[in-house]
């Protein structure tokens, strides 16, 4: 599914975004969220609304938000059609004298019949399913033809997609990018498939210009091929998701990909979540600048900066939380769906300093709300600890290798004091050196002082982290009684 040249979301004014958006939206409640969606057919009736009330993305706060704790009936959030308001529908006239009755059947079948499904991870909660129809799948390879695209990967470069294979939007998301932009791709299946070495063999005989995976992963896989003197000498690309991906981990990256004879790598961050059913990504930088941020396409979703507090719209280019609203979904649809995402640099609508491209982004680093976890550190109890400072403070720390937090109890008491333990690998100087920078990297960033620092190596590290065991590395671990 190749893009147009110039498509509109590229270069249109905000005005312009707002008015099509506008439309797109209207459209969808009218024609199929409100005929076929049970769940949101009964909050339209609550709130006494009908499309006619929401004809422009201003309107969208009418409606209540979705969030997770909304979705166990993920039947109730699939577009189920109608047949009787099928047939009262002008869309559906127009489709009978453009395909003929029999044809209609199967546009109708492509465009609403659910054949695919992703789910969350499942780590807190029990995995929820989200269903995709032919019209999906053709959204979902769009959005991986423009990630291609931003990230500046033409189609004769070779990729090796090393997300794992699973019914998840990561790995779906790059397969789907490499069939629209008709390159080669081998996937792997990450190590839970081939393991560490098995990929990197692959990745030796290939020698790929592209590297899709989870930032973790793929940092012990460069470690392990430089620890064995591989040479990956055509690298130009590290596309990355599923995680955060700090400027630390960027830097290491790159420094790997140096020390095995690829110099010109560029690393790009792409964000996406499975209630979007597709994946965001940054542009390619000038060499030597800093990401400009994640470019949205505003012909496949809406989205809002709130307060996470208020729910109240924020202006432009203030943090907030990120909500999301799809404009041509199918399958599983949510409305004003509350990521629990925060932005930190929150949206802009001002072309893009890199590209030119006009679509809104998203800027600065996205952190999780429930990664700020209220702990007892001391005798004051409820101590709030960000740990997506805590990561990136890790993670930009000089000689860190790879690490791991590890949350304990005082002498494994159940009521006692929590404990934050650090396990770490050390690169390029003394222990002793490294425990004082992170010591103060902590102490600098989050007021943290850590209960102890541990020292491993490469491969007890990677047992630790359960590489190629979980979906995703463990950074985090909980070991606390309860």
């Amino acid at each position: 599914m190749k893009s147009p040249r110039n498509p509109w979301w590229e270069s249109a004014s905000p005005d312009e975004i707002k008015k099509r958006q506008s439309v797109l939206l209207h459209k969808l409640l009218k024609d199929r969220v409100i005929p076929f969606s049970a769940h949101y057919s009964r909050i339209f009736q609550q709130q006494e609304l009908t499309a006619e009330d929401i004809l422009s993305t201003d309107d969208l706060v009418k409606l209540p938000f979705t969030s997770k704790r909304d979705l166990g009936e993920a039947r109730d959030f699939v577009l189920i059609p109608d047949e009787a308001i099928l047939k009262k529908q002008v869309g559906t006239f127009l489709k009978i004298l453009r395909h003929g009755p029999r044809g209609l059947k199967q546009a109708l079948a492509d465009e609403l019949r659910p054949i695919h499904m992703t789910s969350t991870t499942g780590r807190s909660a029990d995995p929820i399913p989200f269903f995709y129809t032919k019209q999906d799948l053709a959204n979902l390879e769009a959005s991986g033809l423009r990630l291609m695209q931003l990230s500046n990967t033409p189609s004769d470069y070779r990729v090796i997609n090393a997300f794992p294979f699973a019914p998840h939007l990561a790995f779906w998301q790059a397969w789907y990018a490499a069939l629209g932009n008709t390159c080669f791709v081998l996937s792997t299946g990450g190590g839970k498939v081939m393991g560490t070495s098995g990929n990197a063999k692959a990745i030796n005989k290939i020698q790929p210009e592209g590297i899709i995976a989870m930032p973790t992963f793929l940092y012990h896989l460069l470690q392990y091929a430089s620890e064995h003197e591989m040479r990956w000498t055509k690298l130009k690309r590290l596309v990355l998701g599923g995680e955060k991906v700090p400027i630390g981990m960027r830097k290491k990256l790159k420094q790997l990909c140096a020390s095995m004879g690829s110099e010109e790598v560029e690393v790009i961050s792409t964000y996406g979540f499975t209630e979007a059913k597709l994946a965001f990504s940054e542009c390619c930088p000038p060499k030597g600048e800093a990401p400009s941020g994640f470019h949205l396409y505003p012909d496949l979703a809406f989205v809002e900066i709130i307060d996470p507090t208020t729910g109240e719209r924020v202006p432009d280019e203030t943090p907030g939380e990120i909500v999301f609203t799809p404009l041509n979904a199918r399958g599983s649809v949510v409305l004003r769906y509350r990521t629990g995402d925060i932005s930190e640099g929150g949206i802009t609508y001002k072309p893009c300093p890199h590209c030119g491209r006009t679509c809104p982004r998203l800027l600065g680093k996205i952190s999780r709300v429930s990664d700020i976890k209220r702990l007892q550190l001391g005798k004051l109890k409820g101590t709030l600890v960000d740990f997506n400072s805590l990561e990136h403070a890790l993670d930009d720390t000089e000689g860190v290798g790879a690490w791991q937090v590890e949350l304990r109890k005082e002498n494994d008491d159940p009521l006692g004091i929590d404990e934050i333990h650090i396990h770490v690998v050390s690169m390029a100087v003394t222990e002793e050196e490294l425990r004082v920078s992170i010591t103060q990297q902590l102490k600098d960033t989050t007021e943290l002082s850590p209960n102890s620092i541990q020292f491993h190596s490469w491969e007890d590290m990677r047992e630790l982290q359960a590489v190629g065991k979980e979906l995703k590395e463990v950074k985090v671990i909980d070991n606390r009684p309860t």
